[in-house]
């Protein structure tokens, strides 16, 4: 039986001494990808996935499969402004969703306004942002290209579809903050909007084009050269800045983040004292460890929408005579000990007796929705969802009303509309998914296990029935940022459960799923908690009779693929396959590439001799060790990949082909035993790579494709027979 033969990479001997510590370095060469030597490695690793890859039995099944349970399409809330609602939806077939417009009235004309396709019918376009002005008149939408996801910001009249204004580069992120007035208002903010964008590439120090970004001016017709720098001027360089505009156009708020820091510092300004200097802001919140938003209600009232004091969240009303009094803020929603605060939005139009807020919470990852007094608090009752999903996306008319909507989904049910009236309480279905599809019956749990330290973690199980023996299972996770992992219709969960297998997603500490100390909990020097969290996962779906080590895949992506990356280096033993996805794996070097300096608060930096430290402990790249029997391992990476860039898997795979004690072959020519996983020789480590998309949205199709591949991989390697 012929082995597969990896593809040829000389090992520098180069070590550096950092802070102390001896750090090998052997393949920093595969760091620079249009060297030659860089280009031959990763054509010959194409062609080595290539082969290897049309040789996986089921891969066109599950393509297939997943093909037709996309044809579900997707839907989003209604955004409203000036008597016109804006939404997106994809319709079966569709690779992107396509923005709408269309009346308030029901049954009122849609009329297209953007359709990637249209604009690039080779499907690399991606509409990134949306936003139309307060009075419905004008939209400001946002494409990239080629999965870079550096924005370009154009103006579009909504009446005629013709573009007005822009392009405008280096918007990457930015927020539209749109100030009130008409066509027939020529007043100082008629048709403008403040808006993100990073500085000229010649005005920074060199490495550092994607940070710099500042708050910015714009009337619309004007050069994007005479904008007026509003905000961010001697601040720190990776800051990420937010803005909004009241509906009556009097403050201004803006908010800065340092990275991806669980902090923001925030200010406001009155906009009807602004002088030629511009807008004087006060501040709200500065220095301050915890993350606060402010809002202008149509009562005029400021609320603030923070976790300050509050890990869970709250609900406070500041005082509009001094807003950064945070002792005098009221809590008027407090903070719950059994579930985390989302969002909120306000109901207070002419037609109820009493204005409400609805308040979206998450109780161990599953959506609720509470209905309160909006002048007390009170709650006076909740509003019925469909099942154990989740809620996103809760919108309301400008101008307040009675009705809100909001979009619904769980891991059996696509996403679709739903629609709240305050004045009854009832709730009724406002746009179904486009699509129909035969979802497959499948069992849901959530269950609670205990990791190392006695921690109790929680973890979603979708298995085809209620009995547990031992199956082909997924355990996926990724545990940072304080991003939640919540029920999603997802068409590759239902075509791995629909072939047989099980997959469990685990509720890990570093995300967001009990609230920020659930976050904290799991970054910093505490990152190696979440390797175990997801260690202890796997433990106990072994213990409980889910699976077993010869049937379990461990699959992650970006944080994710760092998670997968710990496990594999620390616990090669206790996986069958490991599929790591965009990955950061070089811990050491990580903040030199990509949006790295973006994420030392997250992961800490290496030029902090303590901090250094806790990245070697667990940096995987610097742990692969020879000679040992590691899980098949398929890295997937996305050459147009502007966050986390593709070194780290280049990397990691040269050091895991030359270390690992597999004899991988073809599973042609080692098929695995009817019903049993294959053996330890028949483990590969292969690299996956794509051209023309990134680390966000892509087209449908190439969803499927790179989702069939790592099904596929998943199933030979865990025993999973696919028709």
């Amino acid at each position: 039986m012929a082995r597969l033969r990896y593809p040829h990479a000389h090992r520098l001997d180069l070590t550096e001494e950092i802070s102390g510590h001896l750090v090998h370095d052997p393949y920093r060469w595969l760091e620079t990808l249009d060297s030659g030597e860089t280009h031959d490695w990763v054509a010959a690793q194409d062609a080595l996935f290539t082969g290897y890859a049309a040789e996986l039995p089921g891969r066109d099944t599950l393509a297939a499969r997943m093909t037709e349970l996309m044809r579900a399409g997707t839907v989003g809330p209604p955004v409203w402004r000036g008597g016109r609602q804006f939404f997106l939806r994809r319709q079966p077939g569709q690779d992107h969703a396509v923005l709408f417009t269309a009346g308030q009235d029901p049954g009122a004309p849609e009329r297209v306004l953007i359709d990637p396709m249209q604009i690039n019918p080779d499907g690399t376009t991606t509409l990134d942002a949306w936003q139309p002005d307060k009075e419905g008149e004008l939209l400001a939408y946002q494409l990239s290209e080629g999965g870079s996801e550096e924005s370009i910001l154009r103006v579009m009249d909504v009446a005629t579809g013709e573009i007005v204004d822009g392009p405008i580069d280096r918007c990457r992120y930015s927020v539209i903050a749109w100030l009130p007035g008409t066509r027939a208002d020529r007043g100082p903010y008629g048709k403008a909007f403040y808006y993100v964008r990073r500085l000229p590439p010649e005005a920074v120090p060199d490495g550092e084009q994607q940070y710099h970004r500042r708050v910015y001016l714009h009337r619309v017709g004007t050069p994007a050269s005479e904008d007026v720098t509003v905000f961010g001027d001697g601040m720190d360089k990776t800051n990420y800045y937010r803005a909004s505009v009241s509906r009556d156009g009097r403050d201004l708020v803006v908010s800065a983040r340092q990275g991806t820091a669980p902090r923001t510092d925030v200010w406001l300004a009155d906009l009807t004292a602004t002088d030629e200097a511009g807008p004087g802001f006060a501040v709200v919140q500065q220095g301050v460890d915890a993350t606060t938003h402010l809002f202008t209600g149509r009562d005029g009232r400021l609320y603030v929408f923070t976790d300050a004091g509050a890990p869970r969240g709250r609900i406070a009303i500041a005082d509009r005579a001094d807003p950064g009094a945070a002792e005098r803020w009221h809590d008027l929603i407090g903070e719950r000990q059994d579930a985390i605060l989302t969002d909120y939005t306000i109901l207070d139009g002419p037609e109820l007796t009493t204005p409400l807020l609805l308040a979206a919470w998450r109780l161990h990852s599953i959506s609720e929705i509470t209905v309160h007094d909006l002048a007390t608090g009170t709650q006076t009752g909740t509003v019925p969802l469909p099942g154990l999903g989740s809620i996103g996306g809760i919108t309301e008319r400008p101008e307040g009303g009675h009705e809100a909507w909001f979009s619904y989904a769980d891991n059996t049910t696509p996403p679709f509309i739903q629609h709240y009236d305050g004045r009854t309480g009832e709730v009724r279905v406002w746009a179904d998914s486009p699509g129909s599809v035969q979802v497959p019956r499948v069992h849901t749990e959530q269950v609670t296990y205990e990791s190392k330290d006695g921690t109790l973690v929680r973890m979603l199980i979708v298995s085809p029935d209620d009995v547990r023996s031992p199956r082909p299972a997924i355990l996926y996770g990724y545990g940072g940022f304080g991003v939640s992992m919540t029920p999603a219709f997802s068409a590759s969960i239902l075509a791995w459960v629909e072939a047989g297998g099980v997959y469990a997603t685990a509720s890990l500490r570093g995300g967001g799923e009990e609230g920020e100390e659930w976050h904290r909990a799991g970054m910093r020097e505490h990152k190696q908690r979440v390797f175990e969290d997801f260690q202890a996962a796997a433990g106990y779906l072994v213990a409980e009779g889910w699976t077993t080590p010869d049937q379990l895949a461990i699959y992650g992506g970006s944080n994710g693929g760092l998670l997968v990356g710990a496990a594999v280096t620390q616990w090669p033993e206790q996986y069958a396959a490991a599929i790591c996805s965009a990955p950061l794996l070089d811990m050491v070097r990580y903040e030199r590439f990509g949006l790295g300096q973006t994420w030392n608060d997250e992961f800490g930096t290496a030029a902090d001799p303590t901090e250094l430290e806790w990245l070697l402990g667990y940096s995987p790249y610097h742990h692969v060790q020879e000679g040992t029997a590691y899980p098949a391992v398929l890295f997937t990476v996305f050459e147009s990949d502007s966050r986390v860039d593709t070194m780290h898997a280049r990397k990691m795979c040269a050091a895991l082909q030359h270390a690992t004690a597999s004899a991988a072959r073809f599973p042609a020519q080692d098929a695995p035993a009817p019903g049993g996983p294959p053996g330890a020789a028949s483990r590969p480590i292969l690299l996956r790579r794509e051209l023309s998309v990134g680390h966000g949205p892509r087209a449908v199709s190439r969803s499927v494709s790179v989702a069939a591949d790592i099904l596929a991989f998943a199933a030979f390697h865990t025993g999973l027979g696919v028709g």
